[in-house]
């Protein structure tokens, strides 16, 4: 029974292997759904698969019985999964029906038997090359969508369906080959173990050649988003929370670093997730990128988008924008990172000046300098690693507040003003300039104007991490929250304050990073009413993402404002004797944990089983190359006279260059041939001093006069004659030479 359960197996074994790689991929759309289910949905659906692909890859009975066989064990699963969550599971007693209890096992029953029959229809209906392309096509599409257009991060499963996909077409192609050709197919299996090799080496090309290849910018833009570009819509239809993390409604948005700054705007709520955590002398805003151009519904422009960066040596001085007149103050900061997240900026205080340090594993051509904006990016951040630490030095600017208030327009910007900061849509709303123009009318220097500003947005507006939209009525985000919303959080009044003083003609741009965080326990100890500022380690989480502004004064630079009340930026005054003033904190309507897991084990072991993916299609790669130079081992034996000759060598050649090589290797020992002897004369010569060695140079003698002189021809098993003779000779040299040396010895 056993036999003919084998050989039938046998007979259906890349059948059965298609099930392996269905499986694969049928396991990558749970990977996708798990964050969306239930555990035990999850669990029931895992179970389903993977009874459904054993059973059809290893009972090769009638179709009908691995229905049978298939639908019992599925419910049987999803009766003991659910009792083993804790579910209510059906009770038989003698006035039950059946029927009624079983009801107990809906509606997750329902994704068994949907998971059952997607999987039993793929497996049949998918018997060709046409077939399976269209289904792995088919997934890569749908992961890459969902992708594109979900908070979900999917490249992993497609690589998976990738793989899994060729696996299923090698597997297909050799079935098609053993129905159609039977007899060729007996030849070949009977080597397996090149059929496997060959398979082997190809996928661990692909593997190592995907791993290793340089990570570049994309070149085209996704019809998606070039169409809604060129329409002018926003490319997220949720909105973003106080620091641009995208959402679909308030009730379900985090706070964090954004990415997404083009439509500003919607609630959130606070994420206490830790970041980062920083040593610094001073407590400071923790910058990342600028942004310029107001699209009405936030910021259009990337730092990528409008300047070209330089690269980052570690240790050297990067060119910064210029201060002027402004002292500064040096600032150190070791900066650690307590998750996982790639950003696309290292974050550092103020005008970084110089990278000290960085993570070994992270390349530094990776690091682009913009100096416009004093930004540090970091490319190909979809799919590389993020600094798990690195060190920056920064120069915070001492500002001048007595000096500066008094420098009039005229003497601040005398010389040429950057267009890019003064930038104003083109239906951006009058009313708007006209309140800025009220608000600042008794101001008599810019940046006089630009503090009544600040004390307007912070006097009369309210801050809230959960704006009531249903006031807004205008289109423009400034507009909107000025006159109708009147409340919202820090991208709210950084990005009005930034548009009410460009509506002034004075420059100034929109900043992002995170607000200092909170200092460790032990240190945060109040003296004289004054919070220390001693060197400290700052814990930063995803609450502390913040925006601000930056005006531009002139002589003086790029002076930061915090636009945000219940906010005060950290600053350096040369009236105040560079003492920073300290952030007061938000006050917020949820408590939460201060300390959460910073990576989660799941992903410290799929990234494991990544490597050793990695490293055995490596071995396979080197096993495979060390097997080619073996098999060419005789071509490389006689390369060098090939190239001599120019031409390919005869099998008389080949014993002439084994001679040649034999003479080499006996000169090395002492035997030397004189240029003016022949080989003849020397083997006379060598053996009147070594007679024991006649037995071994006779024969190679003879072998070299048959294929330099004699006419008859010289068969190719010769040359190997004189590869082995040689190798009894050099063998016997060394026997003379341990006894001649025993001899010497006292």
């Amino acid at each position: 029974m056993m036999r003919l359960w084998l050989d039938k197996l046998s007979t259906t074994f890349f059948s059965t292997l298609a099930m392996l790689w269905l499986w694969i991929m049928g396991m990558q759309w749970v990977s996708f759904t798990e964050t969306i289910w239930l555990s035990e949905t999850t669990a029931i659906v895992i179970a389903a698969l993977t009874i459904t692909a054993v059973i059809e890859a290893l009972l090769p009975i009638k179709q009908g019985y691995r229905l049978l066989i298939q639908f019992v064990l599925i419910l049987y699963c999803v009766y003991s999964l659910l009792k083993s969550y804790g579910n209510p599971v059906p009770v038989m007693t003698s006035e039950s029906v059946l029927a009624e209890e079983i009801m107990y096992l809906f509606p997750y029953l329902w994704f068994a038997v949907a998971a059952w029959a997607i999987f039993l229809f793929i497996a049949h209906w998918a018997k060709t090359k046409g077939r399976v392309l269209f289904i792995v096509g088919l997934n890569v599409i749908s992961f890459a969508v969902l992708d594109s257009f979900t908070k979900i991060v999917l490249w992993d499963e497609i690589a998976w369906v990738v793989g899994a996909g060729m696996g299923w077409l090698v597997s297909s192609h050799f079935n098609r080959f053993r129905r159609r050709f039977p007899q060729g197919w007996i030849n070949l299996s009977k080597y397996p173990f090149k059929i496997i090799a060959n398979i082997l080496v190809i996928f661990s090309l692909i593997i190592v050649a995907g791993v290793n290849m340089p990570h570049v910018q994309p070149t085209l833009t996704d019809p998606y988003t070039a169409w809604r570009e060129w329409s002018g819509v926003p490319l997220s239809t949720g909105s973003t929370t106080g620091t641009g993390t995208l959402i679909e409604s308030s009730s379900e948005s985090m706070s964090g670093y954004g990415r997404e700054d083009n439509d500003l705007g919607g609630g959130f709520n606070f994420d206490y997730s830790p970041v980062m955590s920083i040593t610094s002398d001073e407590r400071s805003y923790w910058r990342g990128e600028t942004r310029a151009v107001y699209s009405g519904t936030g910021w259009a422009d990337g730092a990528s988008s409008r300047r070209s960066g330089t690269g980052v040596e570690i240790g050297e001085e990067l060119p910064g924008e210029s201060n002027g007149s402004l002292s500064t103050k040096k600032l150190e900061q070791s900066v650690t990172m307590l998750s996982d997240t790639v950003y696309p900026v290292l974050f550092g205080a103020y005008s970084v000046k110089q990278l000290e340090g960085l993570d070994e594993d992270i390349d530094p051509g990776r690091l682009r300098w913009q100096m416009e904006g004093a930004e540090m990016h970091l490319d190909d951040v979809r799919d590389a690693d993020y600094p798990k630490s690195y060190t920056l030095t920064s120069e915070v600017p001492v500002i001048p507040i007595d000096e500066l208030s008094t420098r009039t327009y005229d003497q601040l910007y005398s010389g040429s003003m950057d267009d890019a900061y003064i930038q104003k849509p083109r239906n951006f709303p009058e009313r708007v300039t006209t309140l800025a123009e009220e608000i600042t009318a008794e101001g008599d220097t810019p940046y006089e104007k630009v503090m009544l500003l600040q004390q307007y947005l912070t006097s009369n507006y309210t801050y809230t991490n959960t704006p009531d939209l249903t006031r807004k009525k205008s289109d423009d985000f400034v507009d909107g929250f000025l006159f109708e919303v009147k409340e919202g959080y820090c991208d709210y009044f950084s990005t009005s304050l930034v548009m009410m003083t460009r509506s002034l003609d004075i420059p100034a741009r929109w900043v992002k990073g995170y607000a200092p965080g909170s200092l460790t326990a032990s240190e945060y100890m109040p003296m004289d009413g004054q919070t220390p500022i001693e060197p400290g380690n700052y814990t930063v989480t995803n609450a502390d993402a913040h925006s601000w502004v930056e005006v531009y004064f002139g002589e003086y630079g790029w002076v930061p404002i915090e636009a945000t009340p219940g906010f005060s930026m950290p600053i350096l005054t040369a009236d105040t004797d560079a003492e920073p003033v300290i952030e007061e904190d938000v006050e917020e309507e949820e408590s939460a944990e201060d300390e959460t897991t910073p990576a989660s084990a799941s992903n410290d072991q799929q990234s494991g089983w990544v490597k050793m993916i990695v490293t055995a299609a490596a071995v396979v790669i080197v096993l495979w190359i060390l097997y080619i130079l073996w098999r060419m081992r005789i071509s490389l034996r006689f390369a060098g006279a090939r190239i001599r000759a120019g031409k390919p060598l005869t099998a008389a050649d080949k014993v002439i260059a084994e001679t040649e090589r034999w003479i080499r290797s006996v000169h090395r020992k002492g035997l030397v041939r004189q240029e003016h002897e022949t080989l003849r004369e020397s083997v006379k010569r060598w053996l009147q001093a070594h007679p024991a060695l006649e037995s071994e140079m006779r024969p190679l003698l003879q072998q070299f006069e048959a294929a330099r002189y004699s006419p008859a021809e010289v068969q190719e098993e010769q040359w190997r004659s004189v590869q082995n003779d040689a190798e009894k000779l050099k063998k016997s040299i060394k026997k003379i030479r341990i006894v001649h040396e025993k001899r010497l010895s006292p």
